[in-house]
């Protein structure tokens, strides 16, 4: 397998395990993964935010780890990485507001290269206008996005372990699709894993 260098927008208050699971599991079976923040440098943090189901009306919040980063967001250059990743949390929310973020993802969209977004990093993809025509899903409550941008919506399985593949778009609902969302990714990025 051949690695990858893979780039991960994250920020403030990104959802813990939505950022720290796929990061150590995409270094893991040996690809370069550079965790980035507007207006941060590597070796500084971020803050993380647990989301749970706990049979309320929408997930309770708590506070998570700190996320350490790895490179400087103002030194990414789209066209030096082969793939993407989006975490879900508070972060992508705000994060789509700044125009290095949305012109990072156009420019890797528009390469075809291979996109990972989980739970609420799709309302980057939306604010980038990169959905129209594809199929995706995300955390329920963004659908209404989701599906004004263009998208086709790919229902959420009742434990949102399920995850949604359209040519170089991967994207799953939450943190509990972990596996099948890697899995599908690692396959859409042309990676294998020796037992």
């Amino acid at each position: 397998m051949a690695a990858k260098k893979i780039l991960m927008l994250v920020g403030d208050f990104v959802e813990d395990y939505e950022v720290m699971v796929p990061f150590q599991m995409l270094l893991m079976v040996g690809h370069e993964v550079h965790a980035v923040c507007p207006d941060k440098k590597a070796g500084q943090t971020v803050r993380t935010a647990i989301h749970d189901f706990e049979g309320d009306q929408t997930y309770s919040e708590k506070p998570g780890h700190n996320f350490l980063l790895n490179a400087d967001f103002d030194k990414v250059d789209a066209d030096e990485y082969d793939a993407l990743v989006i975490p879900g949390g508070r972060a992508p929310e705000y994060l789509r507001l700044n125009a290095k973020v949305i012109e990072i993802v156009q420019k890797i969209a528009a390469a075809k290269k291979p996109i990972a977004a989980i739970c609420h990093g799709p309302q980057i993809l939306v604010s980038a206008g990169v959905l129209k025509g594809k199929t995706s899903t995300a955390y329920p409550a963004v659908m209404p996005d989701v599906v004004d941008a263009g998208s086709t919506w790919c229902e959420v399985n009742a434990t949102a372990s399920n995850a949604c593949v359209d040519g170089n778009l991967v994207t799953a609902p939450a943190w509990p699709a972990h596996p099948e969302w890697m899995a599908k990714f690692l396959k859409v990025l042309g990676s294998t894993i020796e037992p």
